[in-house]
């Protein structure tokens, strides 16, 4: 990549993933009427499952199941060393609502648990194509009401909640935020926490139009992701998918943060401007010369590493 702007420990780290990714089969997108998804699933977790070793270790982590309409939902737990109770950081895993889980994003949700002095809760919410919008959506909320029904039992103040994700986590994250509003549920978020999320489901942004090929995240596969995840054309215009055509009054503060060279950096920046016209609270902060995803190189790039204790400052604000 010759992008100048593109940071140079960025570029090493994006070079080390190009390069294990050169070592094994090509990763196909396969539509569901092409055959099963495992496959490319397991090649992509594969390429990502390296970068969740290491980092800190915390008081408890580990893996409880919630049973939902017949199907167990696994969610990962960290508690952070000291008394309890603690607050909460739900923390929804990206990748383009097809792969990721709480496996290959376990170091950050970690890293945020020991840094913020919180526990985080991760949903391994079921993925597309072979689950379709909504129901991540619905597991995650299922998620969220546990942690605030029964959290006190494991140590948790359902008071303090703060509700975050990554990419297409940070859709959900939002999502369900607008999802609850509506629907009058009264679990008390004090925060989202908004990381290079995807917020409407538009292709003709600036950033898209500039980073459509060659950045990582490709303009091709978020039309991909957006086909099998809300494959009818109606449910891309729900404001619970595209947070960004929704009336965003009533939401708590935000933090987001911005990779600069994105295809979705268009519409982080207008999901910014959109929430403060709403009156909500909102701090905003782009990370110059990082690429979409930029956070699974924490411990590898400086700038991931310095936006997981910026964000960690904000959630023990918010915590406060």
């Amino acid at each position: 990549m010759a992008d100048p702007r593109l940071d140079p420990d960025m570029a090493r780290f994006t070079a080390m993933m190009d390069a294990r990714a050169a070592a094994q089969p090509p990763i196909r997108l396969i539509r569901p009427d092409q055959g099963p998804f495992d496959i490319p699933r397991a090649l992509n977790d594969a390429l990502n499952l390296g970068l969740a070793e290491g980092g800190p270790d915390l008081a408890l982590s580990e893996d409880r199941w919630l049973l939902r309409r017949g199907r167990r939902i696994q969610y990962r737990v960290h508690l952070p060393h000291g008394p309890g109770p603690h607050p909460v950081l739900v923390y929804l895993h990206g990748g383009g609502w097809v792969w990721g889980s709480i496996d290959t994003h376990d170091r950050l949700m970690r890293e945020y648990a020991a840094a913020a002095h919180c526990a985080v809760v991760g949903p391994d919410y079921a993925l597309s194509p072979e689950a379709s919008f909504p129901t991540a959506l619905e597991e995650c909320a299922a998620v969220l009401r546990f942690v605030a029904e029964e959290g006190p039992s494991w140590g948790l103040d359902p008071a303090r909640i703060v509700l975050g994700g990554d990419s297409a986590g940070a859709n959900l994250a939002a999502g369900l935020a607008l999802y609850l509003r509506e629907a009058g549920e009264t679990i008390p978020l004090r925060g989202l926490l908004l990381n290079y999320g995807v917020f409407d489901s538009r292709f003709d942004t600036p950033s898209y139009r500039e980073f459509a090929t060659g950045y990582g995240l490709s303009e091709e596969r978020m039309r991909f992701y957006w086909s099998v995840y809300a494959p009818r054309p109606v449910d891309r215009l729900s404001p619970f998918t595209a947070p960004l055509r929704a009336d965003l009054r009533g939401l708590p503060p935000c933090l987001l943060h911005i990779a600069e060279l994105d295809v979705l950096a268009s519409e982080n920046f207008a999901m910014a401007a959109k929430l403060r016209e709403a009156g909500i609270e909102v701090e905003s902060e782009l990370f110059p010369g990082t690429l979409h995803g930029f956070l699974r190189a924490v411990g590898h790039v400086p700038k991931a590493d310095a936006a997981v204790a910026k964000a960690a400052a904000w959630l023990q604000a918010r915590f406060a």
